[in-house]
């Protein structure tokens, strides 16, 4: 079968449990699974280390990427630029590897036009109740800031449809479960098998010859 990676984007709303959900997925299926490094312009946080949450580089350096067509995506937000650089991603995939990019709405339909193939997930808690809970159950934000983060969900609903796969983040250990499922069935997806094929109708053709 095919050995080559599959690019998958996790997108969802802020609360729903995407960053839990991808370390689990790569605690329990260890090998199996890259996540994606996103290169930023802005200063490293105490505890952060270049080449493992992020890659860090200047305006200039990013700029230099843009121009030479060297990052699948970027945005930029609060003055500082964020990308998925091409040439990471690539090498992953011809590993082997299924790369996981964990990116925003924009993003994952600018990903989906440079490598078509792309599988879509979007990650969302069972209710709309629930997802205010858990970011209220963070403790950490400010009314406002969860009264931002529930608006901005209400346009990212929006783009749900878009996505290849819903993923309702309820239960922690069946998702994970779930998300690991849906990949490993993409893999065995005709359009990913053609080399295969064709060996079994080559090989057809010659026994039938015999």
């Amino acid at each position: 079968m095919d050995s080559k990676g599959i690019l998958i984007v996790v997108s969802g709303f802020s609360g729903a449990g995407k960053g839990t959900l991808m370390k689990e997925l790569l605690k329990n299926y260890p090998g199996q699974y890259t996540l994606s490094i996103s290169a930023t312009t802005r200063q490293p946080r105490d505890g952060e280390a270049h080449g493992r949450e992020y890659f860090f580089i200047t305006k200039e350096e990013f700029e230099k990427m843009i121009a030479e067509d060297q990052l699948i995506e970027y945005a930029r937000y609060v003055d500082n630029y964020y990308g998925t650089p091409r040439a990471y991603v690539e090498q992953k995939l011809e590993e082997g590897k299924d790369v996981i990019l964990e990116i925003e709405i924009q993003g994952a339909m600018k990903v989906k036009e440079a490598f078509p193939e792309t599988v879509l997930l979007f990650v969302t808690p069972p209710t709309a109740c629930e997802l205010k809970n858990r970011l209220t159950g963070r403790g950490t934000e400010s009314e406002a800031v969860i009264d931002s983060r529930l608006r901005r969900a209400v346009e990212e609903a929006d783009g749900m449809d878009r996505y290849d796969y819903l993923v309702v983040n309820d239960d922690l250990e069946i998702c994970t479960r779930e998300l690991h499922d849906i990949i490993q069935g993409e893999h065995r997806r005709s359009f990913r098998n053609t080399e295969f094929m064709e060996r079994i109708k080559q090989d057809l053709q010659r026994l039938k010859g015999e």
